[in-house]
């Protein structure tokens, strides 16, 4: 039997709570102005941001692509905000407060700006897959730590973190896709964490160039490595042999994340859980490029090529068929 870890009982404590928060009525958006043309603005916003998002979303039915492409965008400008470059920080604490404002409101009105016609397509969104509010604002409140760069002591706090920034997107994603209950929470709370652990570890030298460190600094400690460290090795972009023990540990333990999440898309909608799987497997195969470049993410930034999604996808298929 699985025996929960603090981070886990806190996580699903703040997956569970938003059920209950407000959901939008879909029948108020029966007279309203079509949200086709401002779900092509969420599209090609997606596919500019994320070839590897685009891609695993292009494998839903129609309405529901639409709809996580929404996602993503709302997702896309509340980061673009909180990193805006030569903000001062009240300035992009500003925004940030003006953008939840809009990006929650249920019924925001579409202008001639980008933020405001995303803003109506995730309003439309929420309401048609009843998706709740809560989870939003967990985002936005996730993703507003980084207006100033912290450590993280402990995998815990990292938890913590990427529960807010990704854990979230998962969620909401869920109630787009369909599910069958509570029960499904906490794997796409695993899956969420699992695949922003993914991008930490793939990011670590542009996140050291913007002054952010997400790697957890007590198993940085326990493998001979400081900030110090890290700062020579983004600086010359070698690495050594301390290095790739700890990019083995943390990649066992992303890797494990993001296998103990798959068992939850049998819980999802038949018609959705290939997409899932393929962003899973996507994000997997970053971590397999890691490994096949002896954990240097400081020489290049670690991906997967198109033609290797593609040959990926067949199985991908098959597998999202037996769940």
């Amino acid at each position: 039997m699985h025996v929960q870890s603090t981070w886990e009982s806190t996580l699903l404590d703040w997956a569970s709570d938003p059920l209950n928060t407000g959901q939008a009525n879909p029948h108020a958006w029966n007279n309203a102005q079509s949200p086709a043309a401002a779900y092509e603005i969420c599209a090609r916003l997606t596919r500019a941001n994320s070839k590897t998002f685009y891609m695993a979303s292009g494998l839903l039915p129609r309405h529901k692509r639409q709809a996580v492409r929404a996602l993503y965008a709302f997702c896309r400008i509340t980061d673009d905000l909180v990193d805006a470059p030569g903000g001062s920080l009240e300035a992009r604490r500003t925004a940030l407060h003006n953008w939840r404002e809009l990006a929650l409101n249920p019924h925001p009105i579409p202008g001639d700006d980008v933020r405001t016609v995303v803003a109506y397509a995730w309003a439309h969104a929420r309401a048609r897959y009843h998706v709740p509010v809560g989870y939003a604002e967990q985002l936005i409140d996730g993703v507003s730590r980084d207006l100033e760069p912290q450590r993280y002591a402990s995998f815990d706090e990292l938890a913590v973190y990427s529960y807010g920034v990704a854990s979230t997107v998962g969620l909401m994603a869920m109630h787009i896709i369909g599910f069958t209950g509570e029960e499904a929470l906490p794997y796409a709370v695993k899956l969420g964490v699992g695949l922003q652990l993914t991008n930490i570890l793939r990011d670590v030298a542009e996140d050291w160039r913007a002054g952010r460190l997400y790697l957890p600094t007590d198993e940085l400690a326990a493998h001979g490595l400081s900030e110090a460290a890290v700062e020579r090795m983004v600086q010359t972009g070698d690495c050594d042999a301390r290095w790739c023990a700890f990019m083995r540990f943390q990649i066992e333990r992303t890797r494990r994340l993001l296998q103990d999440g798959k068992p939850g898309m049998r819980l999802l909608h038949r018609d959705g859980r290939l997409a899932i799987m393929a962003a899973a497997d996507l994000y997997g195969a970053i971590l397999s490029d890691i490994e096949a470049h002896d954990y240097n993410v400081f020489n290049r930034r670690a991906y997967v090529s198109t033609a290797r999604k593609l040959r990926l996808l067949p199985g991908i298929w098959w597998r999202s068929l037996r769940g």
